[in-house]
């Protein structure tokens, strides 16, 4: 199945690639890359010669009807795991220890360091649990990854992708072996992660926010909630001073 999406998602979109020579043709490794659109976890296998898994949360294989059972026959199609995120812990180990068997399978492990979708296109702060604990636990190398225009083909909340070629540029692998047994030390995991961040930021040219996307997203729907709110008290404020003009005044007084 994995072929066949690959093949048509190629033939419609004609994705260009950089440094797919930096994915080694066997063994464990990580890929980490930013994430701007839903449809990144199936442009990435799809120019890859090797099958590599992502977590994907567990309500899109389990949903019912025909439409859910299509949908799980697709993730699973294109590598995507089933993982419980019930809980952000749970979720979180969960996903270790999901990535750590799928390397010690000898397998690729596809990671999305933010944590989230982009909200506007710029690249966030990685969290550190999940990519450096995993790097840091089996020893792969981390294989930094941008992706490119991916969220104009599918901005978030657009079913329908629009039909242009996106871009995928691989780095060189980085080697944290130095880290060995250090995986329960806070600053060496947030050390670990903005070393990758850094390398997928001179990949993408994404301007860079020390901030999580977690956070940037509350704040966006905040700015867009208290501006909804302000335009509503603007109408409201619009329409009182509207009644007390003169002309409405003498339409009033003729109607009584």
């Amino acid at each position: 199945m994995k072929l066949s999406i690959g093949g048509s998602l190629k033939l419609a979109f004609r994705p260009w690639v950089e440094g797919l020579e930096n994915v080694p043709a066997e063994g464990p490794a990580i890929l980490a890359s930013n994430h701007l659109s839903f449809s990144d976890s199936f442009f990435l296998p799809a120019v890859l010669p090797r099958k590599i898994t992502f977590i994907a949360k567990q309500e899109y294989f389990t949903s019912p009807g025909v439409k859910g059972k299509l949908t799980a026959a697709f993730f699973k199609g294109v590598g995507q795991l089933p993982v419980d995120r019930s809980g952000a812990r749970g979720a979180g180990e969960a996903a270790i220890k999901s990535g750590i068997e799928v390397l010690e399978r000898g397998e690729l492990f596809g990671i999305y360091p933010e944590g989230t979708r982009s909200p506007d296109g710029r690249l966030y702060r990685g969290k550190p649990g999940g990519l450096a604990r995993v790097a840091l636990a089996t020893g792969a190398p981390v294989i930094p990854v941008a992706m490119i225009d991916t969220e104009k083909i599918q901005p978030p909340g657009k079913v329908v992708p629009k039909l242009m070629r996106p871009g995928i540029r691989i780095g060189k692998p980085l080697d944290f072996s130095r880290y060995h047994g250090m995986d329960g030390d806070r600053f060496i995991l947030r050390s670990v992660t903005d070393e990758v961040m850094y390398e997928i930021m001179k990949l993408s040219g994404q301007e860079y926010v020390d901030i999580y996307a977690t956070a940037a997203k509350r704040q966006i729907a905040e700015a867009a909630k208290k501006k909804a709110e302000e335009e509503k008290e603007a109408e409201k404020a619009a329409k009182a001073a509207g009644l007390d003009q003169p002309g409405e005044k003498r339409k009033r007084r003729g109607s009584e």
